[in-house]
């Protein structure tokens, strides 16, 4: 476990505001449960930069650490908590959708155009990766677009759970196939 990683998971609200990190450095984070397993939801000063989904909390913050080097990594309930509440909420029934302010910024151009129009994919809807490389206007980039879904760390905030294969047959998730099974099956009923 790296240095990084310990003291980000080792920072509670108060002693993060007593080493004073500037507001951009910082990157605040909550977990918690859900019937998909463990949830961590993070915010930069701009808005969800994170939703991640995993067995453990440990494996959440080491991916988390993982995807912003650089950050000062706070972990508050108290400062996250509603946004996680809002996560949980939408696990649980997806028709009441996910009205968050997601930061985005991670990502390159292209992957950002990907993001942006997978959002555009209503709950209970599914596309392909060719439809979707069709849709950014590259219909030869397929891979680039699968690639776009799997550097996404917003998870259900920008739902590349809802992209298959062109048989209709799931295809990998970087939070496992089996809640990407389970996403699509419950925004089906919703």
């Amino acid at each position: 476990m790296n240095l990084h990683h310990t003291r980000a998971r080792r920072v509670s609200g108060e002693a993060a505001a007593a080493q004073a990190p500037t507001a951009r450095d910082e990157v605040v984070y909550a977990t918690g449960e859900s019937t998909l397993g463990k949830v961590l939801v993070a915010r930069s000063p701009v808005g969800i930069c994170a939703i991640l989904m995993g067995d453990t909390e440990d494996e959440l913050a080491t991916d988390l650490a993982a995807r912003f080097p650089n950050r000062v990594l706070v972990s508050s309930r108290s400062r996250t908590g509603d946004d996680l509440g809002k996560v949980l909420r939408f696990i649980d029934k997806p028709s009441t959708g996910l009205d968050l302010q997601f930061d985005m910024r991670h990502g390159t151009a292209f992957q950002r155009r990907v993001w942006d129009v997978l959002r555009t994919i209503p709950c209970g809807a599914i596309i392909t990766y060719a439809a979707l490389a069709r849709r950014i206007g590259q219909a030869e980039a397929v891979r680039a677009v699968a690639n776009a879904c799997a550097a996404n760390a917003i998870a259900l905030g920008i739902p590349c759970h809802r992209v298959l294969r062109s048989d209709g047959t799931l295809s990998g998730y970087r939070w496992g196939v089996e809640r990407k099974r389970a996403l699509i099956n419950k925004e089906a009923l919703s």
